[in-house]
C-alpha cells in the first residue's frame, strides 16, 4: 500500500492535542511497519519531529491558510503520491477528493451548543470551518475513527453514520511519562517547591476552567497545607475576568501561570505534583488524563463524555459543574494517606492498558481493511 497522512500542524514548534496523536501514530508506524509505504504531508516549520526513512517519506507543502492547505494542496500533493488512500487526521478533510479517505473525527463539538463567552478568533473560525466542511465529507469517508466508545455512540446517534463505517481506536500516552526523579530540577523552572496542584486549563468553555477555580478558592478556605496552583497556557487577562467575577481575589497570589510547557517537560511536572486536575465538561478521550496517571499522580477527573471510561471505575470521578465535589475531592486527598497511596497505585495500573504501539497496530489493520474495499 501507498498511505497518505495528513498532519500538517506536527512541525509546529507549539502543539495541541491532535498534533501529538498523529505525530506518535506516524513514529509507530514507521518503526513497525516496513511493508508499506507512507506519504507524511506536513505545513514547513521550525520542530522537524519526523525524518524521511525507507518506508516514509515527508511531503511538505507550503501554503498559507489552512483551509486553502487542506481544500487544494492536500488532495493534489497526495495524488501526485499516488497513494492508495488518504488518512485525514484532525477532524476535517478535503471536500473534492477522488482517494479513497479515512478520517479521524476526535469529536463533534462543533454541533453542540456554542458557549457565546468564547472570544478566541482562533477556536471560532476553527468552529465555524468545521461546521462548514465536515457535513459535506463524512459520506466521502470509507472509515471514520473516533477515539472512545462514548464519542463513538455520540457520532452514530447524532449524524446517524451506520456502524460499519466506524472504527474506535484508543489514544496512547507516551513512554517518558512514567514515575521519575528529577535529578535536573525541571519541575523548579515552574515552581518553587514540589507538592503543588496542576491544572492544563485554557479559554475554551469545555475546559471548565471558571468552575475549577471556584473550586480551588473553596479548596484554599478549606485546606491547612493550601497548595498552590500550576496552569499552563492561559491568558492572563481571562484570569483576571474570573477571578473578579466569582469575588475569589485570594488565589491570585497561589496561581501560578508560566506559559505554554514543552510536552517534554510534563513528566517531572506530574511527578512533582501533588494531585492532578481533569475537570472539563466534555472530552473525546483525555491524553493528559492518562499521563498524569502514569506517572502516579492522583487525578481529579469529571464524570461526564469519555472521561470515566478512560480513567476507570475506581478513579476519582466527580461533577465538574459542581465545584464543591471538586474541594472535596482534593480535601480527601489531603487528608486521607491511604485514599492517596489507592489512586496512585490505581493510575499506574489503569495507564498500561493504553499505548501508541497498541493505536498503532489497530490504524495498520484499519489500513489494509480499506485497501482491501477499494474496488
Amino acid at each position: 500500500m501507498k498511505i497518505g497522512i495528513e498532519a500538517q500542524r506536527i512541525f509546529r514548534k507549539n502543539k495541541h492535542g491532535m498534533d501529538y496523536v498523529v505525530l506518535q501514530e506516524i513514529l509507530q508506524l514507521q518503526q513497525m511497519d516496513h511493508d508499506n509505504e507512507y506519504f507524511v504531508f506536513v505545513k514547513p516549520g521550525p520542530d522537524r519531529c519526523v525524518s524521511d526513512s525507507a518506508n516514509v517519506h515527508v511531503v511538505e507543502i507550503d501554503t498559507p491558510s489552512y483551509p486553502l492547505w487542506e481544500q487544494y494542496a492536500l488532495p493534489c500533493a497526495a495524488k501526485k503520491a499516488h497513494v492508495d488512500l488518504l488518512h485525514c487526521t484532525s477532524n476535517t478533510a478535503p471536500i473534492f477528493c477522488d482517494i479513497p479517505l479515512v478520517l479521524t473525527l476526535h469529536d463533534i463539538i462543533f454541533l453542540e451548543p456554542r458557549d457565546k463567552q468564547n472570544r478566541s478568533l482562533y477556536q471560532n473560525m476553527g468552529w465555524l470551518y468545521r461546521r462548514l466542511v465536515v457535513p459535506r465529507i463524512l459520506s466521502k469517508c470509507r472509515r471514520i475513527i473516533t477515539v472512545s466508545h462514548f464519542e463513538l455512540n455520540n457520532i452514530v446517534n447524532r449524524l446517524h453514520i451506520p456502524r460499519q463505517r466506524m472504527a474506535m481506536i484508543y489514544n496512547g500516552y507516551n513512554e517518558w511519562f512514567h514515575p521519575v526523579n528529577d535529578d535536573r530540577d525541571i519541575a523548579l523552572k515552574y515552581m518553587s517547591q514540589k507538592g503543588f496542584l496542576f491544572f492544563l486549563g485554557n479559554t475554551d468553555p469545555k475546559k471548565n476552567t471558571e468552575r475549577t477555580l471556584v473550586a480551588y478558592a473553596k479548596y484554599l478556605q478549606r485546606s491547612e497545607i493550601k497548595r498552590p496552583l500550576l496552569m499552563a497556557d492561559l491568558d492572563r487577562n481571562y484570569l483576571d475576568d474570573i477571578i473578579s467575577r466569582n469575588h475569589i481575589e485570594h488565589i491570585r497570589e497561589k496561581i501560578h501561570m508560566p506559559g505554554y510547557i514543552p510536552n517534554s517537560d510534563l513528566p517531572f511536572i506530574y511527578n512533582s505534583a501533588f494531585a492532578f486536575l481533569y475537570t472539563s465538561l466534555r472530552e473525546s478521550f483525555g491524553i493528559p488524563l492518562l499521563e498524569a496517571m502514569a506517572c502516579g499522580t492522583p487525578v481529579v477527573t469529571s464524570n461526564t463524555s469519555s472521561m470515566p471510561e478512560i480513567a476507570g471505575d475506581k478513579a476519582i470521578l466527580v461533577s465538574p459543574e459542581h465545584a464543591d465535589e471538586i474541594a472535596n475531592a482534593l480535601i480527601r486527598l489531603e487528608t486521607d494517606e491511604a485514599f492517596y497511596q489507592q489512586q496512585r497505585e490505581w493510575g499506574l495500573q489503569r495507564a498500561q492498558l493504553f499505548s501508541w504501539r497498541k493505536t498503532a497496530e489497530q490504524l495498520l489493520q484499519l489500513y489494509q481493511e480499506v485497501y482491501g474495499e477499494r474496488k
